[in-house]
């Protein structure tokens, strides 16, 4: 397949909704564009037992689209499903959330509150913590970055840590790191997770085009690339038909594009590769 054929925001789409192929029965939530397209691509396909809400009231047998919608449209309610049940959920750890976080560090510690060094007086002020620490106690999270750089993976710690990642100094009373459950990070260069050593973060594949120095310059600290992969990395899986035809239903008015500036093809040129290690 072509790099015609396909965007970088369809192939992200594809890769973030492998992160939910395993998990079985359990809800689903895509905070942003591209993460719920992913979740509802995988109901659709590698994982018909997710669990999908409308975001107001009602559990899916089917997910909805994105957008504006024809007055004919009737979604595909199964069940009640009010915040009291949401919560069940969450607490009882049958979740998996594909989140955005602002800042992420070699802990897999994650910030969407604020950034500068005086929490009194930040630089920048953003959603504050929100749900992000009962959640990364509580279930699976995944994280969804569209442009990775330094100022996403950190060099130091987080500015505020949000979310617990794989750090002895923050666990929680009573927490073991082996319970602590960070899956898949999808970015708009490559595929990793935090399966390396000491729950290092690892490199899983590089999307098409891509080279593994600009990954590495990109990230504020060290990567793990396990020795079987150096030399012969992945390259992320490009989309399939029946895929990109599930994800022009989901999104219908291809919202998708305005995802990722300039819309990019999901296989970048060698040229342009190049030009970005300049």
């Amino acid at each position: 397949m072509s790099h015609a054929q396909y965007s970088l925001a369809e192939l992200m789409i594809c890769a973030c909704a492998g992160a939910f192929a395993e998990d079985g029965e359990v809800l689903a939530t895509g905070i942003g564009v591209i993460p719920r397209l992913a979740a509802s691509l995988a109901m659709l396909s590698n994982n018909p037992d997710l669990l999908m809400t409308d975001s107001e009231a009602f559990l899916l047998s089917r997910p909805n689209p994105i957008g504006k919608r024809d007055k004919e449209f009737v979604q595909a309610n199964e069940t009640w499903m009010g915040f009291s049940r949401i919560f069940d959920n969450v607490w009882g750890g049958k979740r998996h959330a594909m989140v955005g976080p602002t800042q992420v560090d070699r802990f897999g510690q994650a910030n969407i509150s604020a950034l500068g060094s005086d929490y009194r007086r930040p630089k920048v002020q953003m959603l504050g913590v929100r749900g992000f620490p009962g959640n990364s106690i509580c279930h699976a999270n995944s994280f969804f970055i569209p442009d990775h750089n330094q100022r996403v993976f950190v060099e130091g710690e987080c500015d505020l840590v949000s979310s617990i990642g794989y750090n002895p100094a923050r666990l929680p009373k009573g927490y073991r790191l082996d319970e602590i459950d960070i899956r898949l990070v999808v970015t708009n260069l490559c595929v990793m997770d935090w399966q390396g050593p000491q729950h290092q973060l690892r490199l899983l594949s590089l999307h098409p085009g891509v080279m593994l120095d600009e990954v590495v310059a990109n990230t504020g600290f060290a990567i793990h690339v396990p020795d079987c992969l150096k030399g012969d990395i992945p390259v992320t899986a490009a989309p399939t038909p029946e895929q990109l035809e599930l994800i022009r239903k989901l999104d219908p008015h291809n919202i998708r594009a305005a995802q990722l500036k300039g819309n990019p093809p999901g296989v970048r040129a060698a040229v342009q590769t190049m030009e970005a290690l300049a």
